[in-house]
């Protein structure tokens, strides 16, 4: 019975895989209809608004605000930041570098800790594999160093990786739903406000609207509400070897969609970026330097 409620998981994490990796594709096109705060106002009011009507009473929980409204400011620097980045660089080389986040994770924990926690040597290790395959991938050099939209998703896998580690240190009282609430409804209240600083523009296209759909309500509201129950049935290493394989449902996305191969730089790149994920992943989670006591 344990072994087919693990492979309903397993599944099931495959499957919102397939959604995140889809939404770098989606993520682009929409772009063409609409600037980046637009659209990150339109796809997290919409999350927002069904995500309320799941948690509903667990709103009334300061608490959750207060956890929320910290990790909504860190979601909101990780999705801008990719989106951004995303208007001058592809899909399936944003994905790559995003890919990168796990690899921030634990050093975000360590930081987070005080010196509390020790790295594992596997995730030590994968730090310069992970460098090496984004020097590929974005064809860096001492001449010719990252481009802009390289850079900023490369601070998006950094606001990522603290989001993880934050959350990993929520209190397990609050509830996950309103916790997402709160997060989406701070993202889409930043990005609102971001728009009298910009050039905002909205084509309200059948792609937009499909994009504001697709990234609103499947890849935020469903995948996270699958990703907390599937998560509580499996381990997690088996959830981060699945999550690492994001990016290459983000190319079989753009290649199905016409949009044709990564060149093949970028797909040595984003081979040693996936060997470093799946590195520190498997090697383990920072452990602790010694005893302490438990959160309050």
């Amino acid at each position: 019975m344990k072994s087919t409620s693990r492979v309903r998981a397993d599944l099931a994490l495959w499957f919102i895989t397939a959604i995140w990796g889809a939404t770098f594709v989606t993520v682009k096109g929409a772009l063409q209809d609409a600037d980046t705060f637009s659209f990150l106002a339109l796809r997290f009011t919409l999350g927002a608004v069904a995500a309320a009507l799941v948690a509903r009473r667990a709103l009334l929980d300061a608490r959750v605000w207060k956890s929320g409204s910290l990790l909504g400011l860190l979601m909101f620097a990780g999705y801008a930041l990719q989106t951004l980045g995303l208007s001058t660089i592809s899909a399936s080389r944003s994905a790559f570098i995003t890919g990168l986040t796990v690899v921030f994770v634990p050093l975000a924990s360590l930081l987070l800790s005080r010196g509390e926690v020790r790295l594992p040597r596997s995730t030590l290790a994968s730090i310069p594999l992970a460098a090496l395959g984004l020097w590929w991938l974005t064809g860096a050099s001492l001449s010719d160093p990252f481009s802009r939209g390289d850079l900023l998703t490369l601070g998006c896998a950094v606001a990522y990786g603290f989001h993880i580690a934050l959350t990993g240190r929520l209190n397990p009282e609050l509830a996950p739903m309103a916790v997402v609430t709160v997060q989406l409804a701070v993202t889409a209240l930043l990005s609102a406000l971001a728009l009298p600083f910009t050039s905002p523009h909205v084509n309200p296209t059948t792609a937009l609207l499909g994009a504001v759909v697709l990234t609103g309500l499947l890849a935020s509201t469903l995948a996270i509400a699958i990703q907390v129950w599937a998560q509580a049935r499996t381990s997690a290493v088996r959830a981060a070897v699945i999550y690492s394989l994001e990016p290459v449902f983000a190319v079989a996305w753009s290649v199905l969609l016409g949009l044709g191969w990564p060149q093949r730089s970028e797909l040595l790149g984003g081979g040693l970026v996936i060997a470093a994920v799946l590195l520190s992943e498997l090697g383990g989670a920072p452990g602790p330097v010694a005893p302490r006591p438990s959160d309050t």
